[in-house]
Order: C-alpha cells, then structure tokens, then sequence
C-alpha cells in the first residue's frame, strides 16, 4: 500500500474538478484522481450551451436568470446559491473565453447566445437567447479546454485511480483512498483538504444520457460514511434522447427551431405550454411527451416515442449549429435530418440531489455544521441550484461556478491547517471489499443484478411515479441487494480488471437507488423532476424543504435509510403556480 501526501486532492477529472484544480494547484499542490482519462470525462458529452446573462444578442440580465432558475426549480432551489451562481456566470464565461474555449460568433465578434429551455426575458414573458455556445459541442469545448489549462499549470493526475473510500478522524477529512486499475494496488492519499467532483447516477437507468462509468461513485463514498444525501428523489428526464437508445439529442435544437411533434404531425407542446412552447423546461417537456404516448398519439408501430422535427430548418443552419446531433441521427438511426424527423424519447439525464455543500463548496454532516477540510462540487453535489428540476445549461455553469469557488476554498483552508492523522490501517476497508469481491465464490451476476435494476428503475420511478410503483421498486431492491451478497466475478487478476470494478459500482448504484426511491416514497406531492400521479400538486405546506437521507447501520451489520428535512433558502422569490 502506498501512502502520498498532497495540500489538496480531486477527486474526478470533469469540468469540476479540473476547474477546482486550476485554482487549487496555483495556492498549493493538488492532485487529481480520476477513473477515466481526463478528456473522456462526461462533461464532453454535453452539447448546447452555458448559460450567463451576457446580453450580447438581445436584452437581459442576471436576475431574470435568478428567476427562471427558481423557478425553473420548482421552487425548492436555495435562492442565495441561484444568486451567486447566476451573477457569476458572466465571468464565468469570459474566463473560459480566455482560456482559449473557441465561442460560436456573431457576425460582430462576440459569443453568439440562442435559446434554450426554461430561460426567458422579464421574469417569463418569452424566451430569451442566454445560451453561450460552441455548435452543439459545448462540453467537450469545455473539456479540452480546463484540460489544457490543467497541462499549463501543472496538475498532477492520477489516471485510472479508482476512489473508493474517504478518510476521517475525529470528523475530520484525512485523505482518500483509491485503486490503481493498472495494477490492482491500493494507494492512500493524504490531504488537508479533499474535493469530490465525481460525477452523476443515471446508470441506475436503463434508457439514459448517462456513459456506463456515471455509478455515483462519491455519492456512494460520503453516504457509507454517515454523510448525508439531498434531494435525490428529484432525477431529470432529458425530453429528446434517441429512441430506445438514450443518446442525447441536445435542447439547442429547439433553441434552433425544431419542433416536437406526434403522430399526427401536431406541434402538441402549444397544448402544455403555451407561452415557452418547445422551450418549456425539461420537466414539463418529458411529461408531455409520456402524455401525447399515453393518449394513443404516440409514433410507430408500438407508438413509443415521438419526433423532434428538423426538416424545416436550413441544412447550412444545421451544419453550422447542430452538426454533432445530425450526424447522431445518420449513424444511430440511419436517417436524413434534413428531410425526416428523428424519433425521441425522454432519457434519465441528471440528478438534482447529491452531497450537500454550502455556496463555498463546504459539505455538510447535517443541516447546519460542515465537515472540515471536505468539499464538493459539479453533479456529485448538491448546492441546490437546481432544485427539483434543472434548466438546460445551468449544467455546465454550475461546474464553472462552483467548481472555481470549491477549489479556491479547499486550497485556502489546506494553506491554514495541518494534515489530520491517518486512521489506523486506512486501506483496509477497500483491501477487504476488492479481496471479497475477488475471492467471491457465489453464483449472482453482476450484469444480471444491473439489468433488473435499471428495468426496475425505468417502469417504477420514471418520469410518472405512484406510491405504488415506488413500493415495487423498494422491493425490487431489497431482493437484488441480497443478492449482491452472493455476486461473483470472472477475472480473478491485479491488473485492469474491469469486472471487479464493475461489481464495485452495481454496490454503488443499489445504494443510490434505494435511497431515490425511499426519498421519492416519502414525498408525497409532484415537484419538477419528481412527478407522482398519486399526488399530482405541489404541497408548498409539508414538503417546501430539501430531503436529507442517512445510512443508519445497526449492530448487525444491517443498514437502513433515515430521512430528515432541511429549509428551503428563500430571498425574493415567493412560490407560485409555474406557467409556461
């Protein structure tokens, strides 16, 4: 086992933590640990924008970003967090303009801006164009570019470090530890100050956006160590992924001009949302897709999906905007964009919930009190910006913003403090877990386990939810956590083994799951992404307040979730009836 010693430690190599790392590797040395290669991160796979106020093509201004935000939310976003994030979004923007990330231009000069969901002028009067983007590969421009920033000031990655497990003493962060996927060795990381910006859970799903290493791995971590976890009942349905494949189709289409459509080629989102039409929030978008297929208006053979339709848009407009999603079309469908509609459906996208922070990326252990020297940022986290539903390219600004204001705090608090001491023997929880795994002569698939649960997943707690199908899903997962008990692996080897980490994440996803689908059982009213048929109002009375999940684990070993409840931060935004 092998012990380094670092000021700061990253844990995930996103738009987040490479954002985070840029700050804290100029205050003190950083290292950065990360499953994947830096550049194949899942930020690259965001496609339409990064919202700020810019006002470089029409009129606007970071309040009615604030507003839209909020509401957008539901209502349950922490308003101080939607204020900070949405006033810095503008330099937020030119600092990645200086960094060298290549803006889609107006004829002027300036960063092009065009619509996008959810986002209006004057507090929901019409849409507005925010939207700061690079043709429809926004997040892999972001990518590149904190990487290069990343090269220039010298990070230390650590590549194919698998981080699974955190250290405290005395409620204090003391390190990480990690596995070396090159040669199946522990390594512990000892850090005054200690950043997770690992990522998403949308593997819990079978029909996602989400690539196959987004396992909620940090989530996972914080939670097993009497962390809590917030909001994560709300999970975003993106409206426009490929038809049964989950394939990202991103919103800058509609902000382009595509049309939704069903099978009688009606434009049916003028029936839901008559004022923002196309572009009314991801939420609103998703149910009313799932209703037009419901009601019999659903396209093809099964009715299944319906159409985003392009065909009215000029090719040349297509190419110089959308060329990533037509060329998406061409390959995974083997259909012509310009001249027929591609068939779509909504697509488990992002969790709104994850490891609490404040606005300076501090976590904390319950409402109030924060964990010393530990720090979160991008999807893992949970600032609550995004409430019970996020707009489109609030995304990619959140990581920016927060990411930034994460890695500046953590480096700040390493140049105050000493390191915390180790716990004794600080690798022998993940030694235990790899060699049980490894050594496993039980009879259960891994793939198997995570095929039932994403199929669970996907029928029971989609975009509509009952207590009902909330239930069967609790039961599913109790059976498939049992189960898991007596999971095996193929390759017993040290080096790459990809099965054994695998088996890690399913450990992971069953964890999550059960903990979003026993918030979600709990909430009985639909708010943004959380939708329950059984409940179909928003109950601004019981439940205007953030969910907050613990692991509690008994004497034997066995584990339960408790749930407790914290405030919604309200300043100026007083809730109402969302109208689109």
């Amino acid at each position: 086992m092998q012990i380094h010693q670092y000021d700061t430690v990253i844990v995930g190599a996103g738009g987040a933590g490479m954002r985070a790392a840029i700050e804290s590797t100029q205050r003190g040395r950083t290292a950065v640990l990360t499953k994947l290669y830096p550049t194949r991160s899942h930020t690259g796979a965001a496609q339409g924008g990064m919202c700020a106020a810019l006002a470089n093509v029409e009129e606007d201004n970071w309040e009615w970003h604030t507003f839209d935000t909020v509401k957008g939310g539901d209502y349950l976003v922490d308003q101080d967090a939607a204020e900070i994030m949405c006033k810095e979004a503008i330099d937020a923007v030119l600092d990645l303009e200086k960094m060298g990330l290549p803006f889609s231009r107006t004829d002027q000069g300036r960063i092009d801006q065009r619509r996008f969901g959810g986002h209006s002028r004057n507090h929901g009067e019409a849409p507005v164009r925010r939207s700061c983007y690079a043709a429809d590969r926004t997040g892999h421009m972001i990518l590149q570019t904190l990487f290069q920033n990343c090269v220039k000031h010298g990070v230390e990655f650590f590549n194919e470090f698998y981080v699974l497990d955190l250290l405290m003493n005395e409620g204090k962060t003391a390190g990480v530890v990690a596995y070396e996927l090159a040669t199946g060795e522990i390594h512990v990381f000892q850090a005054k100050a200690v950043v997770f910006a690992s990522g998403g859970t949308g593997k819990m799903f079978k029909v996602t956006s989400n690539a196959h290493t987004l396992t909620g791995d940090g989530q996972a971590v914080a939670y097993r160590r009497g962390l809590p976890l917030e909001d994560m009942e709300f999970f975003q349905f993106h409206p426009t992924g490929i038809w049964r494949m989950g394939i990202l189709l991103t919103e800058g289409a509609r902000g382009e001009g595509g049309i939704l459509r069903n099978k009688d080629g009606e434009r049916f989102m003028e029936r839901y949302a008559p004022v923002m039409k196309d572009l009314a929030s991801r939420d609103v978008c998703s149910r009313a897709i799932y209703s037009e297929i419901r009601e019999g208006r659903g396209c093809g053979p099964d009715g299944d999906h319906v159409y985003l339709d392009l065909t009215h848009l000029p090719p040349e407009q297509l190419d110089a905007k959308l060329p990533d999603i037509t060329e998406f079309a061409r390959t995974y469908l083997g259909i012509e964009p310009y001249t027929d509609p591609i068939p779509i459906q909504p697509t488990a996208h992002y969790g709104m919930g994850g490891i609490p922070t404040n606005v300076e990326g501090e976590v904390l252990r319950n409402n109030t009190d924060i964990v010393p020297g530990l720090y979160a940022a991008g999807e893992v986290a949970c600032v609550s910006v995004h409430g019970a539903n996020r707009l489109g390219t609030n995304s990619l600004l959140d990581i920016n913003v927060f990411g930034r204001r994460a890695g500046i705090a953590a480096a700040e608090y390493a140049d105050n403090h000493d390191y915390v001491e180790l716990p004794a023997d600080p690798g022998k929880l993940v030694q235990d877990l790899v060699d049980g795994l490894r050594e496993s002569t039980g009879t259960e698939s891994v793939s198997q386990i995570r095929k039932e649960l994403q199929e669970s997943m996907d029928t029971n707690a989609s975009v509509y939810r009952t207590g009902d199908t909330l239930k069967q899903a609790v039961a599913d997962i109790a059976g498939l956590r049992e189960r898991y008990k007596n999971v095996a692996i193929q390759d017993k080897g040290m080096r790459y083994n990809t099965d054994l980490l695998e088996a890690v994440e399913l450990g992971n996803l069953l964890d999550l799951a059960e903990v979003l689908v026993v918030s979600a059982l709990a909430r009985e009213e639909s708010r943004g992404g959380h939708f329950r048929e059984d409940f179909p109002k928003r109950d601004d009375v019981k439940f205007m307040q953030h969910t907050m999940a613990y692991q509690e684990v008994a004497e034997d070993g066995t584990t339960s979730i408790r749930l407790d409840y914290k405030p919604v931060v309200q300043t100026r935004y007083q809730p109402m009836e969302r109208k689109y």
